[in-house]
């Protein structure tokens, strides 16, 4: 286990005091700057540096950044939120780092998955089987990993297909849903 302990920090924004979301600081007691290009590898960064280490992942609307001794949460609606999402990184970063040598590590960020592309596969038929107002939303969690191909009760056996091949060639191919939940 790479993290065993770990402190919270909440902090309210200081440029905007009016914003009634929060940003957590998650110090660690250990140094993470080895396990960054493999969390890159497994959970797709949106940006990543060696030099000085980082990777910054957006993920429902939310931005973790993992440097070496801290990872920093922003956007956060309250104290709760903010103990999901710090349990969920440790959590990932402590099963990333246990695997690690079955990951390939890079710094390369991935291919990301756009919308619009997304959008072109699915039926348009805005049908809200899939708990999605529109099939722009729908196509939107899909690149943010939020949804998944088979979440689409509408979509054709070769559009499915169709959806798996565009997204195998990013990070998401492995259809993997992202969840803070514990």
């Amino acid at each position: 286990m790479l993290i065993q302990k770990w402190e919270r920090e909440i902090l309210k924004s200081k440029c905007n005091p009016m914003q009634e979301g929060v940003h957590c600081i998650i110090h660690v007691d250990a140094d993470l700057s080895d396990v960054i290009p493999y969390l890159n590898a497994e959970l797709g960064g949106d940006f990543c540096s060696d030099n000085p280490p980082y990777v910054t992942f957006k993920i429902h609307g939310k931005l973790l950044t993992v440097h070496p001794h801290k990872i920093a949460i922003n956007a956060i609606k309250d104290e709760q939120e903010a103990n999901k999402i710090a349990n969920w990184i440790v959590r990932q970063i402590n099963e990333i780092w246990e695997n690690k040598d079955n990951i390939e590590p890079t710094y390369d960020v991935p291919k990301k998955p756009q919308p619009l592309e997304v959008l072109k596969i699915l039926p348009k038929t805005n049908c809200r089987k899939c708990n999605c107002p529109t099939c722009m939303v729908f196509a939107t969690m899909v690149c943010q990993g939020v949804k998944g191909v088979d979440d689409c009760p509408e979509l054709s056996l070769d559009k499915k297909k169709e959806l798996e091949k565009y997204l195998k060639a990013s990070i998401l191919g492995r259809d993997k849903k992202v969840s803070f939940s514990d």
